[in-house]
């Protein structure tokens, strides 16, 4: 959103959102903090959107973020409200909290928010006072770790059985699973892999260098078993350079068209069904890696190389090792 710096004219006062008019600022820093600015245009609103997602990387949280900024604007244009202030946001946070959502989903919203503040405040538009106020809005607290949803062993081996090997779709979808399971590779990381995406590293296959989640760069191991699933993939399509997985249609093909994240989503979906499990994301599928790997005795921190977390705490939390539901402490209580 273009914005002039320290102009003449005064702001427009029309409505209440409190950011200032990009076409006209002022030299005053107490009138900019009052300032309102009609949030209900089509044009602004984007314009204000823009703000947060072209600064973002990541295309899942360019996702997430457009939908958190959309509800936000809904529920503000909805009535009338105040300035985008401290007090708005923690209005905000409570009409969250009576809708009954996941504290892991308001918390998200809020982030966008103080995203929205701070880059509103970097391009002249909001007050620090109250780009401060906004940023300190506190989150909902979440009690307990989230379990999440993962596959015993067993249920895995059912799962990479389940594709028809005859068809192309089949090899395709079952080296799609087997990288999911094996690798513990998120969707995004998946869909840009390439056929010269594997390579030899130490005497192994590996995916050298993978840029994942916060542009973090990482060293993905390949297991025998999982590369020779791809290898029966790329040898029945006859491809050779390009998108490693693609659409097994002749003309898609033809043009390397890649499988998109939500086709991720349905694959892994289809399978699960098959096998008699109704809901299975392919996140639970690298969950289930990292808890196979914990399993078998792998150490903590080289799972966390595995997954790219930023932090060993991450780890920690994702596979739930403070609480063990196989052998949990009070199945032994001597009570029954």
């Amino acid at each position: 959103m273009a914005a002039r710096f320290a102009g003449t004219t005064p702001f427009v006062r029309s409505h209440k959102l409190g950011l200032a008019d990009p076409v006209t600022a002022p030299d005053d820093a107490s009138a900019r903090a009052i300032s309102p600015i009609s949030a209900t245009t089509r044009s602004l609103r984007n314009q204000l959107e823009a703000l947060v997602l072209d600064s973002l990387t990541s295309e899942n949280s360019r996702r997430s973020y457009a939908r958190s900024l959309a509800d936000f604007f809904d529920w503000y244009e909805a009535e009338p409200r105040g300035a985008f202030s401290r007090a708005l946001v923690q209005n905000y946070r409570v009409h969250l909290q009576k809708l009954g959502l996941a504290p892991s989903t308001i918390n998200l919203r809020l982030a966008t928010l103080r995203k929205l503040a701070r880059e509103a405040g970097h391009n002249a538009l909001l007050d620090p006072v109250a780009v401060m106020g906004i940023t300190q809005v506190t989150g909902v607290r979440q009690s307990g770790v989230r379990a999440g949803n993962w596959l015993t062993r067993e249920q895995a081996r059912e799962l990479l059985a389940a594709p028809d090997r005859t068809t192309l779709a089949g090899l395709r979808d079952r080296a799609i699973l087997a990288v999911l399971l094996g690798c513990a590779l998120r969707r995004a990381e998946l869909v840009a892999l390439t056929v010269d995406s594997l390579a030899q590293r130490e005497g192994r296959w590996v995916i050298p260098d993978l840029v994942g989640k916060g542009s973090r760069i990482r060293t993905v191991p390949v297991p025998a078993w999982v590369k020779v699933t791809v290898d029966e993939w790329l040898e029945a399509v006859g491809i050779r350079s390009g998108p490693l997985f693609r659409s097994t249609r002749p003309t898609d093909r033809d043009r390397a068209m890649p499988l998109t994240e939500k086709m991720i989503w349905h694959i892994a979906q289809k399978y699960a069904r098959q096998i008699g499990i109704p809901k299975l994301a392919p996140h639970d599928l690298r969950r289930t890696c990292a808890k196979l790997c914990r399993a078998s005795g792998g150490e903590l921190e080289q799972i966390q190389f595995l997954l790219g977390h930023a932090s060993i705490q991450t780890t920690e939390r994702y596979l739930g090792t403070k609480q063990n539901l196989r052998e949990a402490v009070n199945d032994k209580l001597g009570l029954g």
